[in-house]
């Protein structure tokens, strides 16, 4: 009973974690120029190349979150067989990642003035492993095809999420990544 119970609190601490999103950008280069874009192929590249994580559904989750959340920003998809100002391209990264967890119970009660009573202290330390889901877009100059925009953010993978719940943290974290482009 007690292991569960562990388990659960340190997968709601893992998922309360505050969302690192990460983000780089070339600084010489002119944002406001950007006005469309399109996919560099693949679009989507995944890491590792598992046949369990890679998926079309997941593809195109991605594709249409990071297209929602470009046209936000107000660049527009290139012309059918025109390359974009932007080229893009989105990664997959799962990664298995382990932390260790030590509970403590037992030990004494009271306090000095009424003497401590009560048993010996133990400590459990474990491992519990989890996997982690990155996603990272990639925004390259359609003209030199340099990287001119960076940005990840990574989460937690839910052990049974199901396709709205999968659907919806795609857009979450493609928000998120986006939420800084262009650079300010």
């Amino acid at each position: 009973m007690f292991r569960p119970l562990a388990l659960l609190a340190v997968a709601v601490l893992l998922s309360a974690c505050a969302h690192q999103v990460n983000h780089d950008f070339d600084a010489s280069r002119d944002f406001a120029a950007y006005r469309s874009w399109s996919w560099k192929e693949p679009a989507l590249q995944y890491r590792p190349d598992d046949p369990r994580i890679k998926s079309d559904l997941t593809e195109q989750r991605i594709r249409q979150a990071v297209a929602d959340q470009l046209d936000q920003r107000g660049l527009r998809p290139a012309a059918a067989g025109q390359k974009g100002d932007v080229s893009v391209q989105t990664y997959l990264i799962v990664e298995d990642r382990q932390q260790q967890v030590t509970t403590n119970y037992g030990g004494g009660w009271g306090g000095p003035w009424n003497g401590y009573w009560g048993g010996p202290m133990y400590n459990e330390t474990r491992n519990v492993s989890y996997k982690v889901a990155t996603i990272q877009i990639d925004l390259l100059d359609g003209k030199d095809g340099k990287l001119v925009w960076r940005g990840s953010d990574e989460q937690m993978l839910s052990s049974t999420p199901n396709p709205t719940d999968r659907s919806n943290a795609v857009r979450e974290t493609v928000s998120r990544i986006l939420a800084n482009y262009p650079p300010r």
